[in-house]
């Protein structure tokens, strides 16, 4: 049971990390709000993280079968390894950007605002890849065992960390908004390093193994 409460507050705060700096998603859910009413923001928001649990768990069924196959366990971790490499040089440039983004315009109404949220999450087609590469960091901590329980466990954790996130910026981003350049700044310095730890890790299992 202890190792079900592990995954779950590290795979909640890595998605929680995830979705903090200011992009297409997060800056989307604050717009249908301030458009659209706090309601609509939180549908949007809940069509964003319903999409997010499918492509993690996608992202679980990948890095089963990869683990499942001895002869690609190595592989699965040089994958992992350039994930973690590149995110960590992604949120690392990004950071290092002095523009504040804008917020994407996006036309929500009430009766698809649901839709729009699975449509645009969709679209970010770097989830698979990064709760792939924390799946297998996990599995290799010893966290998920490829059971029922704790593949539900990853996948609930993932979207409630996206959720969590969205429903901040839907309440708020009005408060938020001034600060957006340094808010955006830090929290992309904080998954950087974050990348980084999880690189090392990844290296020294290579080496370990």
């Amino acid at each position: 049971m202890t190792h079900i409460i592990i995954l779950f507050f590290a795979t909640f705060s890595a998605a929680f990390m995830a979705t903090v700096p200011p992009g297409l998603l997060n800056m989307n859910a604050a717009k249908t709000s301030v458009e659209k009413g706090k309601l609509n923001g939180i549908v949007f928001s809940l069509g964003v993280s319903s999409m997010i649990m499918v492509q993690a768990y996608v992202a679980v069924l990948i890095s089963k079968f990869l683990y499942r196959n001895p002869e690609v366990i190595d592989l699965l971790l040089k994958i992992a390894l350039v994930v973690f490499a590149f995110f960590a040089v992604f949120f690392f440039i990004t950071a290092k950007r002095k523009k504040a983004k804008k917020m994407q315009k996006v036309k929500v109404s009430k009766k698809n605002s649901f839709y729009k949220g699975v449509l645009l999450a969709a679209l970010n087609l770097l989830t698979i890849p990064y709760y792939s590469g924390l799946n297998a960091m996990w599995n290799e901590a010893g966290w998920i065992k490829f059971e029922a329980q704790d593949i539900t466990t990853f996948v609930v954790a993932a979207g409630a960390g996206t959720f969590s996130v969205l429903y901040l910026y839907t309440f708020y981003f009005d408060k938020l908004e001034t600060k957006t350049n340094r808010f955006s700044k830090n929290s992309n310095y904080i998954l950087s390093a974050l990348m980084l730890v999880l690189l090392v890790i990844t290296l020294i299992r290579i080496f370990y193994n």
